[in-house]
């Protein structure tokens, strides 16, 4: 099947539909274990603004759970590629408003969208490193985001005693059926806006050395 075709049928509705039923029966079979989500919780509903940040190797394993969170009308940036069709209804789906664009296509527009929704519903999630990567490095684009909304920015992590990686630039994690899964919020980190380029870029490396411990760089 060619690429076209591929997504001419993964984009139908009846299929998305399917895939979104599947990934939340998968993943009721993962024992999950939730760390460290109390503070930037209650951040959050004192009025706080808040932007979750992962890996793209880890988000799968936090679909299902976030699905709580879509109180809030939270919104995620996602690529315009067929892969970014199929994530971006799975996430409508969930409860997440799918912002279409990324560094490498429409990125302006899409981050000044982002930044009115977080204004607005003060919750968002951000694909670190996506969705092409490299792996591990930080793209300027969160830093921004969190200054133009005051957001403080809260890491998460996923790690799973039995998965499979797939043989992509990310080595994508898909726990096993059954498998013990952790899912860990890092502590909120706060950075002050600033116009000059050493400071930002700072801020950037920060950021990324913060979270570079939580990739699971052994898959890589």
């Amino acid at each position: 099947m060619g690429k076209k075709m591929k997504y001419a049928v993964m984009g139908s509705r009846p299929v998305q539909e399917f895939l979104y039923r599947f990934i939340r029966v998968y993943s009721w079979t993962f024992r999950l274990r939730v760390e460290n989500e109390g503070r930037w919780l209650s951040h959050l509903r004192c009025g706080g603004t808040v932007l979750l940040c992962s890996w793209h190797q880890q988000f799968f394993s936090a679909i299902r759970y976030f699905r709580k969170y879509r109180q809030y009308r939270p919104s995620l940036m996602i690529s315009q590629s067929g892969d970014g069709d199929i994530i971006a209804s799975i996430a409508q789906r969930t409860g997440w408003h799918a912002v279409r664009g990324s560094s490498s296509k429409d990125g302006a527009p899409a981050l000044k969208h982002m930044i009115e929704r977080l204004n607005s519903f003060h919750l968002a999630g951000h694909i670190v490193d996506g969705p092409k990567g490299p792996a591990g490095i930080v793209k300027a684009g969160v830093i921004r985001l969190a200054h133009a909304t005051d957001a403080v920015i809260v890491p998460f992590y996923i790690s799973a005693d039995r998965a499979w990686y797939f043989n992509s630039w990310d080595k994508f994690l898909l726990p096993k059926p059954f498998a013990k899964v952790s899912l860990r919020f890092g502590e909120m980190i706060k950075f002050s806006p600033t116009a000059q380029e050493q400071a930002f870029e700072g801020q950037r490396v920060h950021l990324e050395q913060t979270m570079r411990p939580g990739l699971i760089t052994n898959a890589l």
